[in-house]
């Protein structure tokens, strides 16, 4: 990843992140009347906090370029231990480069049953893109806000997908709930530091 970011960092094409604060601020509206008092309470607290920090001095210093924003196991192929490719670039836009990191971890790097971080994945998966890219002090500070907005993202896009369907023919909804524990997670425990 940490190689991908660096290579497309001087595409001359660009493109927002297309399921970024904007499209999140156009579709919590669409998604509150159906939800749970306590969900609901959860997704206006989120986007407070998100919208806060989209704000700060610390959001504006994150490196920014391409991202795949939608890393998950499932769009990389392996070949034995090595990985032969990755696919689906399909929400690809630019963003900040910690966001895809911070999607990245909520997938690969957790137990599937609770979203709890496993920390020796973490770990490994940080370290490994911090040798290739080095962190910045801001990415160390902003880190636990990327994580929740990395898991808002997906808990918002799955709530959309569930309530709101899409007329298609290989679009199946996920479960939303999966999001809002990883979500919890991450705002009541806090992850590994960057570096």
């Amino acid at each position: 990843m940490a190689k991908m970011h660096l290579a497309a960092q001087d595409f001359p094409l660009q493109q927002p992140n297309l399921r970024g604060l904007d499209w999140w601020n156009a579709t919590s509206p669409l998604v509150l009347p159906l939800l749970s008092t306590d969900n609901a309470h959860l997704l206006r607290a989120e986007m407070h906090f998100q919208s806060a920090f989209a704000g700060s001095a610390v959001y504006r210093e994150l490196p920014y370029g391409p991202i795949h924003a939608d890393l998950f196991r499932n769009n990389a192929m392996f070949v034995g231990d090595t990985m032969s490719g990755i696919f689906d670039f399909y929400f690809a836009g630019c963003d900040c480069w910690l966001f895809d990191v911070a999607v990245t971890v909520n997938d690969w790097c957790i137990d599937l049953e609770t979203g709890a971080l496993d920390t020796a994945r973490v770990r490994a998966l940080l370290d490994a893109y911090h040798a290739v890219r080095p962190f910045t002090a801001a990415e160390q500070v902003a880190w636990q806000p990327m994580l929740r907005a990395g898991a808002l993202r997906f808990w918002l896009s799955r709530l959309y997908d569930y309530h709101q369907p899409r007329a298609a023919e290989m679009l199946t909804p996920h479960d939303p709930t999966h999001f809002e524990r990883i979500l919890r997670e991450r705002i009541a425990h806090p992850a590994p530091a960057l570096y």
